[in-house]
């Protein structure tokens, strides 16, 4: 470029670091304990991605957790007052825990808990086992499977290919959709 030719200009922009003062301490605050529970164990799932397969979630008495993520495995015990489910090709082993509501979105999640007040499913190919007894269960999806040991007070499925069975038998049910089975 000749001379007082202007050079072209390229406008970049630039991370900012500024550090704190080392007058004060500056703290970050923790997650909240309602969006995930780790009781300060460190293998919590903290909302963000999901937990690493074979890590777990401790529920204290009354609290709530969420496991998000796809492919992993994760352990669940305590008493769980709701649990959230989302993400895809999920393992849930809450066979040491009771879930008062356990709320599931996503395809081919599988929970089994020793005990569900209520399971509440979005998705499809899902699987979810309580070895005690279900309080009622609204499922919207197809080919998902729901067992009891014990009973279903009340059933809602919307869909298509699912099968809702309780060792202790099915009270009232509402179902939407073809070749579902009930029972």
């Amino acid at each position: 470029m000749g001379e007082g030719a202007a050079q072209p200009t390229v406008t970049v922009p630039s991370p900012s670091v500024v550090p704190a003062s080392p007058s004060f301490a500056v703290s970050t605050p923790a997650p909240a304990e309602s969006a995930s529970s780790n009781n300060g164990s460190g293998n919590g799932d903290t909302g963000n991605g999901g937990t690493a397969d074979g890590e777990g979630v401790t529920c204290a008495e009354g609290e709530s957790a969420s496991i998000s993520g796809s492919e992993k495995t994760v352990r669940v015990e305590g008493s769980c007052a709701a649990l959230s489910v989302s993400g895809s090709a999920l393992t849930v082993d809450a066979t040491a825990a009771r879930i008062g509501s356990l709320v599931i979105a996503g395809d081919r999640v599988r929970v089994d808990a020793a005990e569900i007040g209520t399971v509440s499913v979005q998705g499809n190919d899902g699987a979810i086992s309580s070895a005690g007894t279900i309080g009622s269960v609204d499922l919207s999806g197809d080919r998902t499977r729901v067992t009891a040991v014990g009973a279903i007070s009340s059933v809602g499925v919307r869909g298509q290919n699912n099968t809702v069975t309780a060792g202790g038998g099915v009270g009232d049910r509402v179902v939407e959709g073809r070749d579902n089975q009930i029972g």
